[in-house]
């Protein structure tokens, strides 16, 4: 059921509201999604918006911009919380305290494709399906790993499963069926997938019961095969039940608390698995101008285990006011019941004294970080005398080896500090080797073409790393593509390269510009011109790697064209070849056992 009321009358339009659960969506004048919330009784919290006094300074803020309400009645909170959830992750309302996004995160992929592939992954997405975020990469590999045990799912990339004559190794010692070669039919190895999912969704005990179901009606069927993978499932999803009983209950549980100071908040997260401390995590939300703490503990809560799923007990800082209801929805995430306090007992009190501390530690070293980066921006503006602080400043830096492998890099600062989602690498080519002008008149041109035609955004200050010279070719690019409001500054090492006597050089100025060496001026750019340099050298190192690696083959003697591409072929790729066994190698046509021993012992002996 939905409702949408719009430039409404209070009285007639909560006289249409539901008492029911469900959630409401507030709009601004232009249609935008600025609050979600959710309600045991809509009517009744809605009426509460319309009191004529008693509103805090947020909600006072939010009505004033409010012009729609639109409500969703739901069957019950739990189920208003979850839709409160995908709503807030889809519209990202201003009123809302939000996660930051979480796309670095590690998660567990299981892919599209007909035979599906399990893997690690973190950032961008792609089609399929994904589980998680994990806490740390090491808790998404041991994931893995079991899954990889019980399952057999593949975890090979589709070009390498795509070429395989052969079981690999993953076959033989039983983690995988081996679908690539046929020994598993694609109806047996969904089934399997299918298990694995819902054990990724936390029903093992439901997947246990289906299980054996399945192996008995196989077995009575006849159709020994699919009942011998069952059973083998079973026996190895027994196990990990079993441990995870055993560690699970009092001994599992996230300590969560919060601290908040100048408009800026820290919910710390201290995970305790098997009553030992495995990690510890500072999150940051992005609040609105008005909150409170509970509030915010709160929303983190819902959003951060919306794709998690918790363990049998949270630990807060602060009492929240849908205790219950939230309880219940964790519960339903995590297939088992889950319980909130905020008054621990015995050593869990230790444990959020330390979770409080934490928190408060790591807000005041983000302030003051922030305000440290605050004041070097305006200690720039104040030393080269600019008419206004700069918001956003960029830098650039080439990097190769004896004129190869040219990468430049482009880093990012704002007045928080360094922006990495908008740093670039650019790949440089068609150029004389070395020559460093070039190179940095390509980069330039290929930026801030973009750049001009909308594609991000216009730097106040551009640093080039060079000194008079690449400040020239930045001059003329920037001439050429009609780029204006943009200061160009030349940073060139000074006096035998000592790092604080850099020259500062100026477009249609002759002479260099210096700045102290202990300046927050100067720290900032040091900073950001180190960072640039830093960026670049990891590009430049990561290209050069790969091309190492393609090309290791053609230093193996008798290894020429014909057989490299034999070995691709047969294998899929590098990675196929590097996992081969030397037995493996032996039976791609052409490759002798001898050869086969010496390729085997080359790879892996460069890494």
């Amino acid at each position: 059921m939905s409702d949408s009321v719009r430039r409404f009358d209070p009285k007639v339009f909560l006289s249409h509201v539901t008492t029911r659960p469900g959630v409401y969506q507030m709009r601004d004048a232009d249609g935008k999604v600025i609050y979600v919330g959710k309600a045991k009784n809509l009517r009744k919290r809605l009426s509460s918006y319309f009191r004529k006094t008693g509103l805090s300074p947020k909600t006072q803020a939010l009505m004033q911009a409010v012009i729609d309400i639109d409500t969703t009645a739901t069957a019950s909170e739990t189920e208003a919380l979850i839709l409160e959830n995908n709503l807030i992750k889809t519209h990202r309302p201003k009123f809302n305290i939000l996660l930051r996004d979480d796309k670095s995160y590690p998660y567990i992929h299981l892919s599209a494709h007909e035979f599906p592939r399990l893997s690690f992954h973190r950032g961008t997405r792609k089609k399929g399906e994904y589980f998680g975020p994990y806490p740390n990469v090491h808790a998404a590999r041991y994931s893995l790993d079991l899954l990889q045990k019980v399952f057999r799912v593949r975890q090979c990339e589709d070009s390498y499963f795509a070429n395989r004559s052969r079981p690999c190794l993953q076959y033989q010692i039983q983690r995988c069926y081996a679908p690539c070669v046929g020994n598993i039919t694609q109806e047996a190895y969904a089934e399997t997938v299918a298990a694995t999912r819902a054990f990724l969704n936390g029903r093992s005990e439901e997947l246990t019961d289906e299980l054996t179901a399945k192996m008995q009606a196989a077995s009575e069927k006849q159709h020994y095969e699919q009942a011998a993978i069952l059973r083998d499932q079973l026996i190895q999803l027994r196990k990990v039940t079993e441990r995870q009983h055993m560690i699970a209950g009092d001994a599992d549980a996230d300590v969560l608390a919060i601290a908040s100071d100048y408009g800026e908040a820290c919910v710390q997260v201290l995970f305790y698995r098997d009553g030992h401390n495995i990690t510890s995590q500072a999150y940051y939300p992005k609040l609105p101008e008005k909150h409170d703490d509970s509030e915010i503990l709160e929303a983190f809560i819902g959003q951060f285990y919306h794709e998690r799923r918790p363990p049998p007990q949270l630990i807060l800082s602060h009492s929240i006011e849908n205790t219950e209801s939230l309880a219940e929805y964790l519960t339903e995430r995590a297939g088992r019941k889950v319980t909130l306090t905020t008054q621990p007992k015995e050593d869990r009190r230790y444990w959020l004294e330390m979770a409080i501390e934490n928190a408060k530690m790591s807000l005041s070293l983000r302030l003051s970080g922030k305000l440290t980066m605050e004041r070097r921006f305006q200690a720039l503006a104040e030393a080269f005398h600019l008419d206004a602080v700069p918001q956003r400043l960029e830098c650039a830096d080439i990097s190769h080896m004896m004129g190869e492998y040219t990468i430049a890099s482009c880093v990012v600062f704002d007045r928080r500090g360094a922006l990495k989602s908008d740093y670039r690498r650019y790949k440089i080519n068609g150029i004389t080797g070395g020559d460093d002008y070039a190179a940095m008149r390509q980069m330039l041109t290929r930026r801030f073409e973009r750049l001009r035609t909308g594609e991000g955004t216009i730097p106040d200050i551009f640093f080039v790393d060079g000194g008079r010279g690449q400040l020239r070719q930045a001059i003329e690019v920037f001439e050429e593509l009609n780029i204006q409001g943009v200061q160009l500054i030349g940073v060139a090492k000074g006096q035998g390269r000592k790092a604080g006597l850099e020259q500062f050089w100026f477009p249609n100025e002759k002479i260099a510009r210096y700045l102290p060496p202990d300046s927050q001026a100067m720290q900032l750019i040091v900073q950001i011109r180190d960072e640039a340099h830093r960026f670049a050298i990891t590009g430049h190192r990561s290209g050069r790697d790969k091309k190492a690696k393609k090309s290791v083959l053609e230093n193996i003697a008798g290894v020429g064209a014909k057989r490299r591409q034999a070995l691709i072929r047969h294998f899929g790729g590098i990675q196929g070849i590097e996992q081969a066994a030397a037995e493996d190698l032996a039976r791609v046509p052409g490759i002798s056992a001898k050869l086969a021993k010496e390729i085997y012992a080359t790879l892996h002996e460069k890494g």
